[in-house]
């Protein structure tokens, strides 16, 4: 975490009609640093918004510098090209802990970490930010990755449509623990908990093309997805 992020995480975000959690409000949670680091675990967020009246949803990827979301991709994208606009646009970022299995069926759940933001995105044109963007897409994914690669040619930053999303309207909704049976239910002769999930990665698969004196770099043998990276 950086030093611009540590003084914003300091001031709770301002609670709006549309931010603010309505079902079960003791979930919810507007401290920047707990929102920044739900998104910064996550790896991919949903992008709503509505078009000629019609809604959709398109999963992207994304990355965070500071107080801003960053979202990228070919000028042609009808997403990208509908943000441009100046829409209203609502992204999710949902992280899945664990399967909650309660003695009823009305009480199965499931535990989870969850960003809503809401506001409108616009385009990114210089091109010292665009590359600060695109840099935090890569570390964003592989932390580490940026260092090594060839950075983006001037043509290929000048072809990439990069959006700004202020995190400034937005909250996190959490839950985890046990299940909540109904008093009368826990003398049941049911098997009830938690079954963890989470995000594991598997060995590397080396690109068939590579250089055979090239080494597994520690950064991919080493990948985690866990908030302590």
């Amino acid at each position: 975490m950086n030093e611009i992020d540590q003084t914003i995480n300091q001031e709770p975000l301002t609670v709006t009609h549309r931010s603010q959690i309505k079902r079960l409000p003791q979930r919810g949670n507007y401290e920047r640093e707990a929102i920044y680091q739900i998104l910064d675990e996550g790896l991919v967020c949903h992008v709503g918004f509505a078009v000629d009246g019609q809604p959709v949803v398109i999963p992207t990827a994304y990355g965070r510098v500071g107080d801003q979301l960053y979202i990228h991709g070919s000028p042609a994208s009808r997403m990208l090209r509908s943000l441009q606009n100046g829409i209203e646009v609502c992204v999710t970022v949902t992280l899945l802990d664990g399967l909650v299995l309660a003695r009823s069926a009305f009480h199965h759940s499931m535990n989870y970490r969850s960003v809503v933001i809401f506001g409108t995105a616009t385009t990114v044109e210089d091109t010292e930010q665009k590359q600060e963007a695109l840099q935090a897409f890569t570390e964003h994914v592989v932390p580490g990755r940026w260092a090594e690669v060839r950075l983006p040619s001037r043509q290929e930053i000048q072809g990439t449509l990069v959006l700004s999303l202020p995190l400034t309207e937005a909250s996190a909704k959490v839950r985890s623990g046990p299940p909540n049976d109904d008093e009368a239910d826990y003398s049941l002769p049911v098997w009830a908990g938690v079954i963890p999930l989470q995000v594991v990665t598997g060995e590397a698969i080396v690109d068939p093309r590579l250089q055979q004196e090239i080494n597994l770099p520690a950064y991919v043998q080493n990948y985690t997805r866990s908030p302590s990276r």
